[in-house]
C-alpha cells in the first residue's frame, strides 16, 4: 500500500473542503448584511471584486491543514477507526471555528448580536461535513479493502511456539481478514517444537531480523513470546530505534497481567489483542508544540544570552589556547550521528586517541571550565543543535559510539532512548548530573527510561525549571 497516496488524498480533500467553506462562508456573511447580494451586479462587485475572498482562500486552508497536522491525523492513514475520526474531526473542527470566530469574526458587521451565532453554526457546520463526509468515504472504502484481503501489510511473526501458533490462527481466519499478509516467521531459540512449520517460511534467527525486515518490506512485526521466553523481548526491543525508523508497526502479544494493569490498548474489537509499542508516546499536538517551543526558546535564550555569550568566549580564550568551541559526534535520534557544540572546558587536545570522560578533579579542565560545568552554560551553544533539529531542550543526554557499545553490553535497553531526540537538559541530568564512567552512564539511565515512560509537556517544563535552579545555585555535577 502506498502510504504517501493516501495521505496526500485526505490532504487534498481537506484543503477542498477548507476552500468551499471559506467560499460559502463569505458568501453567507455578505448576503447576510446585503440581502440583494445575488443579483448579477451585485454578486461580482460585492464577492468577486473583494480582495478578502482570495486572501481568505490561501489563508484558510492553510490554516486548517495546521489544525489536522497538530492532531496527528495525517499520521498511518490506514487502518483508521471511523469512531475516532469522527471525534478527531468534530473536535478539530470545534477548536478551530472558535479560533477563527474570535481572531477574525468577533469585530464583523452585523445587523444584531444573533447573527454572531449563525456566524458561528454556519463556518462549523460547512467546515465540518465538508471535511468529514469526503473522510468517511476514503476510510470506509480502505477499511473494506483490507477486510476483504485486497489491501494490508507485510507481517513477521517472531516466535513459532503454541502462542505464535494461536496469533497466525487468529490473524488469518477466513471470515475477517485483519490486514496482515503474513511473510514467515522468526525464530528465537529455546521455544521447543516450531508449530508454525508448513504453515509459514521460517526466514531465519532473531540476530538477522533487521536484515528479513529490510529484504521482506515488512510493515508489521508481532512478538509472539511465551513468558519463559520473555528475556529475548529485551533485545528486540534494543532494536526499535531502528526498526521504527524502517517504519514498521512492532506490536506485542500480551500476557494476562498486562490486561489486569490496563496496559492493552487496542482500535480493533474484531481481532487479536495486541500492545502496540510506539515509537514516540507523544501525542501527536504536544510532539509538534515541544517541536515549536524548542525552536521559540532556544532563538529568545540566545538573543538573551548574547551578552553572556560574549563573557564566555573572552573567559575560554583566556583560559588557555586553543578554539572557542569544541564540536564532537554524538548518537541521536534514531541512532543518527550529529556534530554536538559546546563551549571548550578543557585544554586543547585533551583527548587524542581513545575517548576519555572527564572526572570532577580532572586536570584537562581549565578553572574557567570549572566555572562553566558548574553552571552548565558550556552546554548553551547547543540551542543551534535544537533549531538544527539535532536535539531538543529536553531530552536524554546523548551519548558517543564508543561508549554505547559499551552500554549496551550489559544494558541493552539503552537504546531505548534512541527513540526520541536527545535533549540540553534531561531528567539523569538533573538527578545525576555528568558521568564519569560508564557505571555512571548505567546509574543516570534509570532516570532517562522514567522520563520515556512518563513523557509530557508538564514534565519538560519541571525538567527545564530545575535546570534553571542547579544553574543559579551552581550545583551542577
Amino acid at each position: 500500500m502506498n502510504t504517501k497516496k493516501i495521505t496526500i488524498l485526505y490532504l487534498l480533500f481537506d484543503i477542498l473542503a477548507a476552500i468551499l467553506t471559506w467560499f460559502f462562508f463569505f458568501v453567507f456573511r455578505k448576503y447576510n448584511v446585503n440581502p440583494e447580494l445575488f443579483t448579477p451586479y451585485y454578486f461580482s462587485t460585492e464577492i468577486l471584486s473583494d480582495v478578502k475572498l482570495y486572501v481568505g482562500l490561501v489563508i484558510f486552508p492553510l490554516c486548517w491543514v495546521t489544525f489536522h497536522l497538530f492532531s496527528g491525523y495525517y499520521n498511518k492513514p490506514f487502518r483508521k477507526s471511523r469512531l475516532e475520526e469522527l471525534i478527531t474531526t468534530f473536535m478539530v473542527t470545534l477548536i478551530g471555528s472558535l479560533i477563527f470566530f474570535f481572531v477574525f469574526i468577533l469585530d464583523d458587521i452585523v445587523n444584531n448580536y444573533s447573527d454572531y451565532t449563525k456566524y458561528f453554526l454556519t463556518l462549523f457546520l460547512l467546515q465540518f461535513f465538508l471535511t468529514y463526509i469526503p473522510r468517511l468515504i476514503i476510510t470506509t472504502h480502505i477499511n473494506r479493502s483490507i477486510h476483504d484481503g485486497r489491501l494490508g501489510f507485510n507481517t513477521v511473526i517472531v516466535g513459532c511456539g503454541e502462542l505464535a501458533k494461536n496469533v497466525y490462527d487468529s490473524l488469518t481466519k477466513p471470515d475477517t481478514h485483519s490486514g496482515n499478509f503474513m511473510v514467515g516467521y522468526v525464530v528465537i531459540g529455546g521455544e521447543g517444537a516450531d508449530m508454525l512449520a508448513g504453515k509459514l517460511p521460517c526466514l531465519g534467527a532473531l540476530p538477522e531480523l533487521l536484515e528479513i525486515i529490510e529484504q521482506k518490506q515488512v510493515k508489521e512485526m508481532i512478538i509472539a513470546i511465551s513468558s519463559e521466553q520473555r528475556q529475548y523481548i529485551e533485545q528486540i526491543i534494543a532494536m526499535t530505534p531502528e526498526i521504527h525508523a524502517m517504519n514498521v508497526t512492532l506490536k506485542l502479544v500480551p500476557m494476562s497481567q498486562d490486561f489486569l494493569v490496563g496496559m492493552v490498548r487496542t482500535s480493533s474489537i474484531m481481532h487479536e489483542p495486541l500492545i502496540t509499542i510506539l515509537p514516540d508516546q507523544l501525542p501527536d499536538w504536544q510532539r509538534y508544540t515541544k517541536r515549536f517551543f524548542d525552536v521559540l526558546l532556544s532563538v529568545v535564550a540566545m538573543i538573551i544570552l548574547l551578552p553572556v555569550y560574549i563573557f564566555l568566549i573572552i573567559g575560554v580564550k583566556r583560559s588557555s589556547p586553543g578554539p572557542i568551541f569544541y564540536t564532537q559526534e554524538r548518537i541521536g535520534y534514531r541512532g543518527r550521528p550529529f556534530m554536538i557544540y559546546k563551549f571548550r572546558s578543557m585544554v586543547a587536545g585533551a583527548e587524542k586517541e581513545t575517548p576519555q570522560l572527564s572526572s570532577k578533579d580532572d586536570p584537562r579542565i581549565t578553572q574557567f571550565g570549572k566555572f562553566m560545568r558548574k553552571t552548565r552554560l558550556d552546554e548553551t551553544p547547543q540551542f543551534i543543535n535544537v533549531i538544527k533539529g539535532d536535539m531538543s531542550l529536553v531530552g536524554p543526554r546523548p551519548e558517543r559510539q564508543y561508549y554505547i557499545e559499551q552500554i549496551v553490553k550489559i544494558a541493552p535497553y539503552y537504546k531505548l532512548l534512541h527513540n526520541v531526540k536527545p535533549g540540553i537538559t534531561s531528567w539523569g541530568q538533573v538527578k545525576f548530573g555528568y558521568a564519569e564512567n560508564v557505571e555512571e552512564m548505567i546509574q543516570r539511565l534509570k532516570w532517562d527510561i522514567l522520563y520515556l515512560e512518563n513523557r509530557s509537556l508538564q514534565m519538560d517544563v519541571k525538567i527545564l525549571i530545575y535546570t534553571v535552579l542547579i544553574v543559579l545555585k551552581r550545583k551542577g555535577k
